[in-house]
């Protein structure tokens, strides 16, 4: 068959053959790999569901052992669960609000062209990422700056993170200088161009950047572990991590098989439903920045 019989017959039947096949593998392939991710997932959803004596047997695979809300009890019980779910938000709201606008406020000169001494202030920003002071030194700064057990601790370190700004700034650098120069014309200032053009052309790398800095925020367990000591100012992790090592267990202090079998069980109950009380918030944000995850993707695909 020549081929411009192939072609005529590629263009009626839609796809050959061999390009179904070969969709049929990636296809494949990708089911296998949502699979591994999804099925884990739905197990920790139906173990903090069921019975502790049902998890610590391992009956559980996808669907809940004798349904109860035993392991969400144990967790929503304790006192300070919802000020630590305040503190948190907070945390997440004001930190990724103050993140986004110094990013914002570094990536547009850095994308202009004719910045002065632009390289420099770009390798400044790119040596952070690869040194620092370290533990010792950064806790030592914050206690010389007044900072310890205080919410700024954890807003104003790593204020901005040099990846995102890069990421930022190149999304900006690719905003057509057409449009900077149409401004000009019609006596457009700076600031007024960068609030009334380039942040309406940015709402989609702001929303993925925002999600990278809240889930960096709600997630955050070190600089509180390192720098908080009031009870009252601690996030949600850290609330989570007590309430686990309190419903620990001794060795010694159990005497027979089936009490330490029993608090291991209990253990492992509490492990699967602290996992949904500290991931569901942030899960249920992300479908609606989707939208613009899927336009990102997008960008740059067709060219006028």
């Amino acid at each position: 068959m020549t081929a411009a019989h192939k072609t005529v017959r590629k263009n009626k039947i839609g796809i050959t053959h061999s390009e179904k096949i070969f969709y049929f593998a990636v296809n494949l392939v990708l089911a296998l790999f949502f699979g591994m991710i999804l099925l884990p997932l739905i197990n920790i959803v139906a173990s903090s569901f069921s019975t502790a004596d049902a998890v610590g047997k391992g009956k559980v695979l996808l669907w809940p052992v004798q349904p109860t809300l035993e392991g969400y009890k144990a967790v929503f019980t304790y006192k300070g669960i919802w000020r630590a779910y305040g503190n948190t938000i907070f945390y997440t709201v004001v930190g990724t609000t103050m993140d986004m606008a110094m990013t914002l406020m570094c990536a547009y000169p850095l994308a202009r062209r004719n910045l002065p001494l632009k390289k420099p202030v770009v390798m400044l920003f790119m040596f952070t990422m690869l040194f620092s002071g370290g533990m010792i030194p950064s806790y030592i700064l914050m206690k010389n700056l007044g900072l310890l057990n205080t919410v700024w601790c954890l807003l104003l370190p790593g204020l901005i993170s040099v990846y995102n700004l890069i990421v930022c700034r190149t999304f900006m650098q690719n905003i057509p200088t057409d449009i900077e120069e149409a401004a000009k014309i019609d006596g457009c200032s700076d600031i007024r161009y960068f609030f009334s053009m380039v942040l309406p052309l940015s709402t989609t790398v702001m929303a993925v950047l925002s999600l990278y800095y809240a889930v960096g925020h709600w997630n955050e367990y070190f600089n509180p572990w390192l720098y908080l000591t009031n009870p009252n100012l601690y996030p949600l992790q850290m609330i989570l991590r007590t309430i686990l090592i309190q419903n620990s267990f001794d060795p010694e202090s159990v005497t027979s098989e089936e009490d330490i079998l029993g608090n291991k069980a209990l253990q492992d109950l509490l492990k699967y439903s602290l996992i949904i009380v500290s991931s569901a918030p942030i899960l249920m944000a992300y479908p609606w920045v989707k939208r613009f995850f899927m336009k990102g993707v997008m960008l740059g695909a067709l060219k006028g």
